[in-house]
């Protein structure tokens, strides 16, 4: 119990009053007074009440509505309330239990019996003070750990993004700004994907997985990757396998994001008329995963500038995409990707360059230029036996300065 416990005291006679002040002050009760229901329930609202002593009969509202309306009120469904009555009947008594009273004290009042029924009453109050405090404490701290492991798995997810998004990069650095259009492609699959109405879940397993849609290009030469003409057949069917080697690499995944990367890396140049590769499938018997993918890849292609080609403008990038509605694209994911147009173009400007220039170091280009010189050092001696020297020293004149 409290070394100061507040106690209400509600009477419209103030000698009663003044009575139970006179019992209850020695024994350290800290005392608030009102002479009227309606003032009993302000007294209440403004202050720290620990238990209340009622008297029933009162003009203005009486101890059974005054009792019910504090009940009515959740943070005081425990607070104990006595009522002090001169009634005696049975249904009088059953009357005050019903509107939500904890006890009763006839009048006029035995000193004894109102400080044992006091001391009681607080005594039980206490413990479910304990009670409420330690539940709060514990949601409290169920809470802090809550958000704790949130902000781990938020973090978490975010390292794992990350990775994935600097190990796609590995794939295809010889492609120029590539790790900018790994951002840019995860993200317009994923704004897809939400406006499609696809779970959550989902949405975040194709912004995780869509970065890795061109693994498959680590097990194709450098020389087809980089090469800024039109691709020999030999060269496309080649360029083609990266799909299938991206899948095998990530398709037996334990992990489902890294699975959905084998789906999206297999089926992202399948075409909605069956013309694609590798399998050739057509319309829904493409995964929605690739569909999304399609588009999100070709709308960034398009705008981004390649090794054979120049960035396309904004205007005819759109043209060909509407073009290519039901043919090579699902025309539920071209309609919604004109949609969120704003959207997608918010996007692209976010993701507009690298953080960092990966490769980028001046050292390896100077090292790259080097080893380039030196090797065809090596076949000159070849090139000179076929042609001579003269016109060897005409189409390489820096060799010979």
């Amino acid at each position: 119990m409290k070394d100061k416990s507040v106690i209400l005291i509600v009477d419209d006679y103030p000698q009663n009053i003044k009575l139970l002040e006179a019992y209850l002050l020695p024994h350290g009760y800290k005392l608030v007074k009102a002479a009227s229901g309606e003032e009993a329930l302000a007294k209440l609202a403004g202050n720290q009440i620990d238990l209340i002593l009622l008297d029933v009969m009162m003009p203005d509202i009486d101890g059974f509505e005054v009792t019910r309306r504090i009940r009515q009120d959740d943070k005081n469904r425990l607070l104990p309330i006595i009522l002090v009555t001169a009634l005696r009947e049975t249904e009088d008594r059953v009357k005050g239990i019903e509107a939500g009273c904890d006890d009763f004290i006839s009048k006029p009042v035995d000193k004894m019996e109102l400080l044992v029924r006091v001391r009681s009453l607080l005594k039980i109050k206490d413990y479910h003070d304990l009670r409420s405090n330690y539940q709060k404490e514990l949601e409290s701290e169920i809470n802090k750990r809550t958000e704790e492991l949130k902000q781990a798995s938020d973090k978490l997810k975010t390292a794992s993004l990350d990775t994935i998004y600097r190990l796609s990069m590995a794939s295809e650095y010889k492609d120029q700004d590539t790790g900018a259009h790994i951002k840019r492609m995860s993200h317009y699959c994923a704004a897809i994907a939400q406006h499609m109405g696809l779970d959550e879940n989902t949405v975040t397993a194709i912004l995780r997985a869509a970065p890795m849609h061109d693994l498959g290009k680590i097990g194709i030469p450098d020389k087809i990757l980089a090469k800024p003409g039109k691709l020999e057949p030999i060269e496309q069917a080649i360029m083609k396998l990266h799909t299938v080697i991206g899948a095998n690499i990530l398709g037996k995944s334990d992990e489902e994001f890294i699975k959905l990367g084998g789906t999206i890396s297999l089926s992202h140049h399948e075409k909605w008329d069956g013309t694609g590769y590798p399998n050739g499938l057509k319309g829904t018997a493409i995964p929605i995963s690739g569909r999304i993918a399609a588009i999100a890849d070709v709308f960034d292609a398009l705008t981004s500038r390649r090794p054979y080609k120049e960035p396309f403008s904004l205007e005819k990038s759109l043209v060909i995409i509407k073009s290519w509605r039901a043919s090579y694209f699902d025309p539920d994911v071209v309609d919604t990707f004109l949609t969120i147009q704003d959207e997608i173009l918010a996007i692209k400007e976010k993701y507009v360059q690298d953080d960092f220039p990966a490769f980028d170091i001046p050292e390896l280009k100077t090292l790259l230029h080097q080893y380039d010189r030196e090797q065809l050092h090596e076949e000159l001696p070849n090139v000179q036996l076929s042609l001579g020297l003269e016109p060897v020293q005409n189409l390489f004149p820096l060799l010979f300065q």
